[in-house]
């Protein structure tokens, strides 16, 4: 395996079509790949020691608070982005099958190793070992992708074959697992036990609510993982053939399969596996202020629970501003405070980003040569 610029990083015109259709707005200046900058400030009260670890949910509101929705799920949090204060949670430590949610550490681990222009040709061992089921984006053995490409994959698609990729990339299989888990306690996420880095469930792998709130406000930080989680749409490589669409599984991203889509939401991660059940970290931005919310494996409501759960939980933050105190702060286990400046969410401080619309994505391949085929939505495998 050989990770460098040769001739065959020459684009081909489809390929710079397809790049047309990923331009974002451009990552705040403040905002470096990898940093985990310091938190602003901590709660403004202190919270009861070990709130957090009691059976239940727990919330402390003022006089006039608005009432926290009924929902149905094993284990949720919502959190400030920006402060790191958790404005509620039920069972926030409790451990469970985080599913494809885990991805969000895959990234925060793995991203600052691999630039993004770098080709990479595909060697078949590299794709050996995808669990049965497994979501896929599509990448083909012998096809060589760019790693913004991969990336796209994982986070657009959830494709376990783009992580399979990626990992090799970073040392293989069971070295990223074990970086993963070293990111987790530096960021302090205690509960995280790391086996599978796609978040295929693998008995013993379990992540919190807690947790994986923690990574998606680390991952907000990120430039590149703010960019990727925030892609509604894109193009994708085809084996042999055009580019073709993929689009964020995500629902409340981008309004598909009759979720309405979550007004300011910016990413981050949704997965669903058997032993997990559904499971989602999201984000969103409203009048400045961004919060990130995790919701694990609803009891009631269906396939769409999750977001319809995860987007009452954001109603909720938002209109509990100042009408409650924090009950913990997603800083309480850091061994030390992390280098840099403020921690501003990068999405937050980024000019309003450039959405490319289906339509327009079949109009850019069209002038590409790619074909109306090129833009199609490809759902492949059962799992997320």
């Amino acid at each position: 395996m050989k990770i460098g610029f040769t001739a065959r990083a020459l684009v081909s015109a489809c390929a710079l079509g397809a790049a047309g259709l990923l331009a974002l707005a451009p990552a705040s200046a403040s905002a470096h790949p990898g940093h985990d900058p310091d938190p602003p400030r901590g709660p403004r009260t202190t919270p009861p020691p070990a709130l957090l670890y009691r059976s239940g949910t727990q919330v402390r509101p003022h006089a006039d608070a608005p009432a926290l929705p009924r929902l149905s799920a094993r284990s949720w949090l919502v959190a400030d982005a920006g402060s790191g204060e958790v404005l509620a949670a039920h069972e926030a430590h409790r451990p469970l099958p985080p599913a494809s949610t885990l991805k969000t550490l895959f990234a925060l681990t793995v991203l600052p190793t691999l630039p993004a222009g770098v080709p990479h040709t595909v060697r078949p061992e590299e794709l050996a070992g995808i669990g049965p089921g497994s979501s896929l984006v599509g990448v083909a053995a012998g096809r060589t992708y760019r790693v913004a490409d991969l990336w796209r994959g994982v986070f657009l698609s959830s494709g376990n074959d783009a992580v399979r990729v990626l990992a090799a990339l970073n040392g293989g299989w069971r070295a990223t697992a074990a970086r993963m888990q070293e990111k987790a306690r530096a960021l302090g996420a205690l509960d995280t036990r790391v086996l599978s880095p796609d978040g295929y469930d693998t008995p013993g792998q379990v992540s919190s609510a807690y947790d994986l709130a923690l990574f998606g406000r680390a991952g907000l930080r990120n430039a590149d993982f703010a960019r990727y989680c925030g892609t509604a749409e894109a193009l994708f490589p085809g084996a042999g053939g055009p580019p073709y669409g993929i689009r964020n599984t995500n629902r409340l991203l981008t309004g598909a399969d009759g979720v309405a889509r979550y007004p300011g939401a910016i990413g981050v991660k949704n997965g669903y596996t058997t032993e997990a059940g559904n499971t989602l970290v999201a984000a969103a931005r409203r009048g400045g202020r961004t919060l990130v919310v995790t919701v694990l494996n609803p009891r009631a409501g269906g396939g769409h629970a999750v977001y319809e759960e995860a987007s009452a939980l954001l109603d909720w933050g938002f209109g509990a501003a100042g009408r409650v105190e924090p009950v913990g702060s997603l800083d309480g286990r850091r061994a030390r405070p992390g280098p840099g400046p403020s921690a501003v969410p990068v999405v937050a401080a980024a000019p309003p980003e450039r959405r490319v619309g289906w339509a327009e994505a079949c109009a850019i391949a069209g002038a590409a040569g790619m074909g109306a085929g090129a833009v199609t939505l490809v759902t492949r495998g059962r799992t997320e």
